[in-house]
Parts: structure tokens; C-alpha cells; sequence
């Protein structure tokens, strides 16, 4: 976390905000009472989907660091962060003026608590090396980034989770080694900052002391990091060790015939807050995705491209990539060969079911399309509309995608491909009851 690393003209933010796509189309909230079921799915669908827009496009525009202007105090959208001009959707959205007002005074005071924060980090200048001769300054810096946290947060619900972020940045910024800090943090804290709670002076000046006392000079980070490894060939090696047998399997249970288009109603309510071509081109892939699922299509490369060309909105299907490519800010690479659209192909036919269990297929074409990240741009659509194909192909559409788009997941990480399988079972067997009774 370092602030000075990104500019930001807080005089100007306004004007930022009334440029981008969302704002020209904030939603209304309706007239009706708090405790109306219709005030809860307007909250959680159109508001919502506006909300994740308007976040990402300020990423868009000033940087992952922008992400934050949503963290409200307590239970807001996220628990327990220091921003007090925005709630959540049900409360904070009302007119389009007001609205924006509220997103540009919360994403001021966001960034206005970050390069506070730098302050304080900044007050106590440390050095890993004679940690052990100035302990008492790790110390007091330590206690003050808590008892800064506190007084923002009220100590609500959650707020420890942003403590212990806040004291992780503070060793980052002084060389330790970031799983050291994770490490150290939590150890320190040893989960007796609680919700609804604020530690008294005691508890504060022992998690300061002990996080003091536990560093030492080998914590420091590697000044010259390793060269970024490929991590396509961590996913290909991943992807045989996961233990797909244990995901949840609604989708055995047959078709699923939704109340409602999640999807297409997503890609209103989130894309069409973005861009409305953006929108046009991802529909037109889902129309066409559907008829090519109906009709038995195999998942291959060649596919994805007929889709991404309306995706992109460009003259033709666009190629695969020719470079390496990054994502995840750069902290992942995905290598290149000439054998790599065979291997992708080879991958994706594995989508197809072959008396096994559907469920892992959607997920494992998701992840498979993430990381192979065949296209030079729109690689994240093209992956979500793999799994929506694979669904589609078994028969199942979903009301709702709010665990399927927007969510990052790691190459080399064996519990994200179980974790997106079971989202994508919970979202059928939500799907399932909701059509039977809807909420």
C-alpha cells in the first residue's frame, strides 16, 4: 500500500466520476419500505450490479487502490472498513445526484485514510537490520497504526480484519517478507480482536509488543525477486492434482430451468453500467453460445473466438494471443508456445461429459480459459462464457452469477477449483428452489 505510487486530484474526482459509464446510469431506489421484498432484490440485483460497476471502473481509471471506496464502517457491503460517506446499496443509492456525491466523498475519504496511514507508517523511519536495538520503535509505531484503526472504525463489525491489513502494510513498507507478515500479524493479534469489541490499552500495547519482539533481520524480502514462473504450467499441474470427486453435484439432479435469466440480466445491470456496446457484444455471445450449446457444439478454441469477436466488437474472430501475457497486476504470467492452442484445445474437450459427473466441467473450462488467458483482452468474459456453455450444454441455466463474475481466482491454488465448484453448485441448487418458490 502506497498511496504515492498512484496520483489522485481529489479537486477533480468529481469530475471522474460523472465521466464514467455508470453514472449515466444510476439506478432509482424504489418507494417502498426497507423490509419490502421488493426493496431486497432491488438491493441485491440492479443496485448491486451498478455498485460492482462504478468499483470497476474507478479501478479502471485510477488503480486497484480505488477498490476501497466501498469499505464502509460495520456491516455495509464489506465489514468492518474505515469509509463512513458510503453504506451500501439499499441506503446509500437514492438519486443520481446524491448518489454520485456519495461515491465521490467516499472514494476522497478512502484515499484520504490511505496517504493518512502512509503518514503514520512514514513517522518511525525502521530498519530490519537493528530491529533488535529499536524495538521500542517498531513498537510505538505498531500501537499507534492500531489505535489509528480503531478510532476510524469505530471497532465494529469485522474491523479487525482492516487492522490486520493495516499492520501487514506497515512491514511490507519496512522490507519484511510478506508471508513472514502475514505470519507475524497473526500470530501478534492471535484473534483477540473481536467484532463489536475495542481492545483496551492492555491488549493493544501486548499485540504491539509482541509483533515488536517476534521480528528479526532474516524477515527481510528478497531485494532482487526470482523471475515471474509460468503459470499456465502451474494450473496444468494443479489441474490433474484437484480432487474434482469431491465437489458438490447439484447439477446431477437434471435441468434447470430458471425463473429468471441471471445471466443476461447480470450483463444488463454490471456491463450496460460500463458501456452499453459492451453489453450489446456480450449478449449477442450468450445468444449465440445458447444456440451452439443446443446444438451439441464441442467447446474448442475455434468457438471462443466466434464468441469474443462480438465480445470485442471486432472486424473478425480475434487470434490467439502471440506474448506471454500478465494478469492479477502483473503477479501471474501466462507463458506461450507452439503447441499452446493444442494443449488449450485438448483441455476444453474434457468439458464434454462422458458419463462422469457434470459438475467440475463448467468449472474446470472456467479456470482452464482463465489461465491459458488465450486473448490479447476480454479473457475474463471468455472464460465465464465457457462455463455458462457447459452448463448450457447440460441443460442448466442459473438465475443468478454473483459468485461467477468478478472474483479472481490462483493458478497454483488447488482449493480455488473446488471453491468455484461448489459456487457454481450452490448458485443450481438456488437456482432450483427459486423456481419453485421464488423469493
Amino acid at each position: 500500500m502506497d498511496p504515492a505510487r498512484y496520483p489522485f486530484d481529489a479537486a477533480s474526482a468529481a469530475r471522474v466520476v460523472h465521466s464514467l459509464g455508470p453514472a449515466r446510469c444510476v439506478p432509482r431506489r424504489p418507494d417502498v419500505a426497507f423490509a419490502d421484498p421488493v426493496m431486497s432484490a432491488w438491493s441485491w440485483g440492479e443496485a448491486k450490479l451498478w455498485a460492482d460497476a462504478m468499483s470497476h471502473a474507478l479501478v479502471e481509471h485510477y488503480g486497484r487502490w480505488a477498490s476501497g471506496w466501498r469499505w464502509s464502517h460495520d456491516e455495509g457491503d464489506f465489514d468492518g472498513g474505515p469509509v463512513g460517506h458510503w453504506c451500501c446499496p439499499r441506503d446509500s443509492i437514492t438519486t443520481p445526484e446524491e448518489t454520485l456525491a456519495r461515491v465521490v466523498a467516499a472514494l476522497c475519504e478512502w484515499r484520504a485514510w490511505l496517504e493518512s496511514l502512509a503518514g503514520w507508517i512514514e513517522a518511525y523511519p525502521l530498519d530490519l537490520d537493528t530491529v533488535e536495538d529499536n524495538q521500542i520503535l517498531w513498537d510505538r509505531a505498531a500501537r499507534n497504526l492500531i489505535l489509528q484503526v480503531t478510532d476510524r472504525t469505530g471497532c465494529g463489525s469485522g474491523w479487525h480484519g482492516h487492522c490486520s491489513q493495516v499492520l501487514t502494510w506497515f512491514l511490507d513498507r519496512w522490507a519484511v517478507a510478506p508471508d513472514v507478515a502475514d505470519d507475524l500479524v497473526d500470530r501478534a493479534i492471535g484473534g483477540r480482536f473481536l467484532s463489536w469489541t475495542g481492545p483496551d490499552d492492555a491488549l493493544i500495547d501486548d499485540v504491539a509488543e509482541r509483533l515488536a519482539r517476534s521480528l528479526r533481520p532474516e524477515d527481510r524480502a528478497q531485494t532482487c525477486e526470482p523471475p515471474l514462473p509460468d503459470h499456465l504450467e502451474r494450473w496444468l499441474a494443479v489441474r490433474e492434482s484437484v480432487p474434482w470427486q469431491q465437489a458438490p453435484d447439484s447439477g446431477a439432479d437434471g435441468t434447470v430451468t430458471p425463473y429468471l435469466d441471471g445471466v443476461a440480466e447480470d450483463i444488463r445491470g454490471f456491463d450496460g453500467a460500463l458501456a452499453p456496446a459492451r453489453a450489446h457484444g456480450l449478449r449477442t455471445a450468450l445468444d449465440l453460445l445458447r444456440t451452439d450449446a443446443a446444438s451439441g457444439a464441442r467447446l474448442d478454441f475455434e468457438l471462443l473466438r466466434r464468441w469474443q469477436q462480438h465480445v470485442l466488437g471486432t472486424p473478425q474472430p480475434p487470434p490467439l494471443r502471440s506474448r506471454p501475457a500478465f494478469a492479477k497486476g502483473g503477479r501471474e504470467r501466462y507463458g506461450i508456445g507452439p503447441d499452446t492452442r493444442a494443449r488449450l484445445d485438448a483441455c476444453l474437450a474434457e468439458s464434454a461429459r462422458d458419463g462422469g459427473r457434470p459438475l467440475p466441467l463448467p468449472a474446470r473450462a472456467y479456470l482452464d480459459v482463465c489461465f491459458f488467458h488465450p486473448f490479447d483482452d476480454g479473457n475474463a468474459r471468455a472464460a465465464f462464457l465457457a462455463l455458462i456453455f457447459v452448463l448450457a450444454r447440460e441443460g442448466i441455466a442459473l438465475d443468478d452469477v454473483i459468485l461467477l463474475r468478478r472474483i479472481a481466482f490462483q493458478a497454483d491454488e488447488p482449493r480455488d477449483a473446488l471453491a468455484l465448484a461448489s459456487y457454481i453448485d450452490l448458485h443450481i441448487s438456488e437456482t432450483r428452489r427459486r423456481a419453485v418458490a421464488p423469493d
